[in-house]
């Protein structure tokens, strides 16, 4: 609080200060007229200061704040790149720079969009752009009050294909770096061979017989990495999940006769979905599975393939009974071209991955041991208009 008048404050105060002190030194000198006019003069102060209260002069009056613009959370909020609102009994307000920028206010978002006051909704379209809304709870009711943050959807989806990008091109750079050097040597001791006066047709065969499978490996790692770059949109069709699995059995038993495969569904039903995209995701999940299965258990080896109809999801889960995956695997197994196997191409989750996120749905671990993969595809209206699941 400050005080109108603060000149009048001081003065008194000084005076009843030193009032206070020549008391004290005419008490202590025995001065006792000084000491009774030291006295008198603090009380006339002091009714001098009840008199200016009653009329105002003293009166108190809150301190002017400063300019809301000049406040520290004020500054501090508008350094933030992220549109920060707050959401108030079907107001919706600017709380920082960016997102008076976007919405062409200096306080009140006029008209608020509908999608901001709905606290259902996770997505707002505005200005041709697209962003996803993250909301906080105050008082602990939506229909209180709330504050909301507006994400990019853009510019993260940018940021991650930027992301994966600069990984495809460190592990493309890596392989091919891989896959030359010992190219090069060779070649190298090839031409070394024949500058030599008598050559030795068994050296010469090994060094290019061991070129020739170097240029297939190269060749193979090029035509997976075409694969993987070149994955046509999925063609979606009603599609029997029951037939499907029947080709996988037959696919299955056919390649991996001495493994056990089970198939478990609980009833047979159509999604929408890209039949061959889907087919070959699956399969590439029951090959890892069934070579994971044989090398830890042999004849004892055993895959399952459980098939689950939700309201939302269809959920295909590949389990094995192999060794898992370790825990330092675990966070590179979707990364292309990374393999555990000595003949592997490290496309095969990748790809799956792939396929499927083109559904519009997922692929992740659920467990490392036993190993047990999840592949979700979301219900939608197909191309026929029927809402598969």
């Amino acid at each position: 609080m400050a005080y109108k008048g603060a000149w009048h404050a001081i003065a008194l105060s000084m005076g009843l200060i030193g009032c206070g002190a020549a008391a004290d030194i005419a008490w202590r000198n025995a001065f006792w007229g000084c000491f009774a006019g030291a006295i008198l003069a603090a009380v006339w102060l002091i009714f001098l200061v009840w008199w200016g209260m009653r009329r105002g002069v003293l009166s108190p009056t809150p301190v002017r704040e400063r300019p809301e613009d000049m406040s520290p959370d004020r500054l501090l909020l508008d350094a933030v790149p992220i549109p920060m609102l707050t959401i108030d009994d079907g107001r919706a307000r600017a709380l920082n720079r960016a997102a008076r920028r976007i919405f062409g206010t200096d306080d009140r978002i006029l008209p608020p969009p509908a999608t901001l006051l709905d606290p259902e909704a996770g997505h707002l379209h505005h200005e041709g752009r697209h962003w996803r809304i993250d909301r906080v709870i105050l008082n602990g009711r939506m229909t209180e009050r709330s504050v909301a943050a507006l994400i990019d959807v853009e510019q993260e989806e940018r940021t991650a294909e930027a992301r994966a990008t600069a990984e495809m091109i460190h592990v493309l750079g890596h392989e091919l770096l891989n896959g030359l050097a010992p190219i090069v040597s060779l070649a190298e001791s090839g031409e070394a061979a024949l500058d030599r006066t008598g050559i030795d047709p068994g050296l010469l065969r090994e060094i290019l017989g061991t070129l020739a499978r170097r240029a297939e490996s190269l060749q193979r790692f090029t035509e997976a990495y075409r694969e993987l770059a070149r994955l046509p949109a999925p063609r979606l069709a009603r599609v029997s999940v029951s037939k499907m699995a029947d080709d996988l059995s037959r696919l299955f038993a056919g390649r991996w006769p001495n493994v056990e495969f089970v198939v478990e569904e609980s009833q047979s039903r159509e999604w929408a979905l890209d039949r061959d995209q889907v087919e070959q995701a699956v399969w590439a999940l029951l090959q890892n599975a069934a070579e994971a299965a044989t090398s830890a258990h042999g004849s004892g080896a055993r895959v399952s393939l459980t098939i689950d109809y939700g309201l939302a999801d269809l959920t295909l889960a590949v389990e094995d009974n192999g060794l898992g995956v370790s825990r330092e695997d675990v966070s590179r197994i979707f990364r292309p071209f990374h393999t555990t196997k000595p003949e592997g191409s490290g496309i095969g989750l990748s790809l799956a991955r792939q396929i499927a996120q083109g559904h519009a749905g997922e692929l992740f671990l659920v467990r490392t041991q036993p190993t047990t993969f999840v592949f979700k595809i979301p219900a939608r209206i197909d191309k026929l208009g029927t809402v598969s699941g």
